[in-house]
């Protein structure tokens, strides 16, 4: 089987269309939210804050470890739920999320958006969220005295008290953004497991087919039947009436006529023609006439009559 065929083979229908247009629409709105979360977040607004304050009530770190390691020239690496990386790595994947997603309309409108292409563009979606979401609820264990094992305070705590209440509608941020990005990778999640039925589907109906025999044993049969001679191939044709081998002339009123007028039935006579040293034998009729055939072959009897004149 060549790539054309294997590429032909490839499913391009969806299973459930009205599905992913259903995706499509909570997908724009989830999208929206956290580019706009995690645009507000940026560069700074409220991460060292949250930090700061969870030192305080010795949940994790202090931040001012990071400023006298440096000052001391000793090499410190930030945690990643506090490290700038994941706040402009969430702002760069929710911008390009949003961008594959116009993409994926325009292509599911011009029907070319097929379950392959979602399941590859998914799956890398997948990833960077996944990324995401790691950095968030990563640990913070560069304070042996207060570690954090788990994830931040801010998303196994509650906002209220004991935080300081100018703190709380930050905290309160930090969840939502949380959770968009975990909304985020179930709805990717949900387009892989649609484009994985989409592909498997029309594959398994092919090659089971309802006697329970695969496509594979299918193909197998019909191979078999092109190298088999045909039956028909084997039959000898009858032989053509009037050939050697074949069956007589059959007798039909036309025949039966024509020989009567040629005087082949008994009643005729025979007369000598003359042509070219050769003497010709010509029945005639007993009116004395010449029969049809003669007259329609246009030979010299035609024009000399049965006795040459």
């Amino acid at each position: 089987m060549g790539v054309k065929d294997c590429l032909a083979a490839i499913p391009r229908q969806w299973k459930f269309p009205k599905a992913i247009l259903y995706l499509f629409g909570i997908e724009l709105l989830i999208e929206i939210a956290a580019l706009a979360l995690y645009g507000i977040a940026q560069p700074d607004l409220y991460r060292t804050r949250l930090w700061q304050e969870g030192s305080v009530h010795g949940w994790n770190s202090n931040p001012n470890v990071i400023i006298y390691a440096y000052a001391n020239y000793k090499p410190i690496s930030t945690p990643l739920p506090w490290s700038q990386f994941i706040t402009d790595f969430n702002v760069v994947i929710s911008v390009l999320a949003l961008f594959i997603l116009l993409c994926k309309g325009i292509m599911y409108i011009c029907k070319i958006f097929h379950p392959l292409i979602s399941l590859i563009i998914h799956a890398i979606l997948i990833a960077l969220f996944a990324v995401s979401t790691h950095a968030q609820v990563a640990p913070d264990m560069l304070d042996p005295d207060h570690p954090q094992p788990g994830a931040p305070w801010y998303i196994t705590r509650s906002c209220g008290d004991p935080v300081r209440e100018s703190l709380r509608g930050y905290c309160q941020q930090a969840k939502a953004s949380f959770a968009v990005t975990i909304i985020l990778l179930f709805v990717f999640a949900v387009y892989t497991l649609l484009s994985f039925a989409s592909l498997l589907g029309p594959i398994c109906s092919r090659r089971f087919s309802k006697g329970g025999k695969s496509s594979d044993d299918d193909d197998a049969e019909a191979q078999s039947l092109q190298q088999r001679p045909w039956e028909m191939a084997q039959v000898n044709p009858p032989p053509t009436p009037g050939t050697t081998g074949g069956l007589k002339s059959p007798m039909t009123p036309r025949t039966t006529a024509f020989n009567t007028l040629s005087g082949q039935m008994g009643r005729g006579g025979k007369v000598k023609g003359k042509g070219k040293g050769k003497e010709k034998a010509t029945a005639v009729r007993p009116d004395g006439r010449l029969p049809l055939r003669h007259h329609i072959s246009m030979g010299d009897e035609t024009y000399r009559g049965p006795n040459g004149s």
